[in-house]
């Protein structure tokens, strides 16, 4: 398709979408990001940590009868506390060790919780409502957007910059920062070291369900919902750059507009696009468009 050929309000609509996706996206990434950066560990259970927080919501709700904006504080909370039993038990026996062994490690779990999750509930899709504060839809002058995608914007880029934030201006974000060049020095000051890495992962484990709750009422809920969205995820953050906050959120959102434009225009190339943006950074810069560090 010729790209002159196409219609303005389509091409603004794809847009649009692209932008909702990348919200996803950007969420996910910058919860990767952030534990590579201050733990240099290789989480590929994120993907499984997004499910999570997804089927939680939905079990809240089905089994509970709780709310959705009951699940989208208690998913995180639940996804926090099963990261830090994980960093605690298992992650932290192989902090000298090689990269490769978090990642196999992480790997063995997203294998185990999506094993679990499928012999519970199956691979078929679950449906999760949203809020019906959110129903409905708002007509802009080249779509109709749905209310609850644009929540999905405000909430995802709100969480991104909290995120930000906390890491880059405050005396907790410092004291990790600090902690991942010089652990001992910083533990000579009263800080407690394994405590505030254990909270990091926790963290990033909750920014992960945060994420998957609000994706619930968007995609079926399923025990392997997060393996295609990791693969992706890995992609844009070696893209911005490992350990990179703001390379995660900024490659996030350019890329799924990019993967929904070419999804316009080629939609044959839209599953790979974003791999072939990864192979071409990687050949100019191999450690990233950002750098390789949250706090650069």
């Amino acid at each position: 398709m010729n790209p002159f050929d196409i219609p303005l309000p389509a091409l603004l609509s794809q847009l649009m979408l692209g932008l909702v996706n990348g919200c996803f996206y950007a969420v996910l990434s910058l919860g990767l990001s952030v534990i590579f950066g201050l733990l240099n560990v290789i989480n590929f259970a994120h993907g499984a940590l997004f499910m999570i927080g997804a089927l939680v919501a939905w079990m809240g709700k089905q089994y509970l009868g709780l709310n959705y904006w009951a699940m989208l504080v208690l998913a995180p909370l639940a996804a926090a506390l099963l990261g830090a039993a994980i960093e605690r038990g298992l992650l932290s026996r192989i902090y000298k060790l090689d990269h490769i062994y978090s990642l196999l490690l992480t790997l063995g779990l997203t294998l185990v919780i999506e094993g679990l999750g499928r012999s519970a509930y199956g691979v078929s899709g679950m449906s999760f409502e949203g809020p019906a504060l959110l129903d409905g839809a708002t007509r802009l002058p080249f779509m109709v957007l749905p209310n609850y995608r644009a929540w999905v914007v405000f909430a995802s880029l709100a969480a991104c910059v909290l995120t930000w934030f906390a890491i880059e201006r405050t005396r907790i974000g410092a004291l990790l920062r600090a902690g991942t060049e010089n652990a001992r020095l910083v533990e000579t000051f009263g800080v407690n070291m394994p405590l505030m890495i254990t909270l990091t992962y926790a963290f990033g484990a909750a920014l992960a369900a945060f994420a998957g709750v609000l994706a619930a009422p968007i995609m079926q809920v399923s025990p392997i919902m997060g393996q295609p969205m990791i693969v992706t995820v890995f992609a844009i953050v070696v893209i911005g750059g490992m350990g990179s906050i703001a390379g995660s959120v900024i490659t996030g959102l350019v890329l799924a507009v990019l993967e929904g434009l070419t999804r316009l225009w080629y939609p044959e190339a839209s599953a790979t696009v974003v791999f072939v943006v990864m192979a071409l950074v990687l050949l100019v810069r191999p450690h990233g468009l950002f750098g390789g560090y949250a706090h650069k």
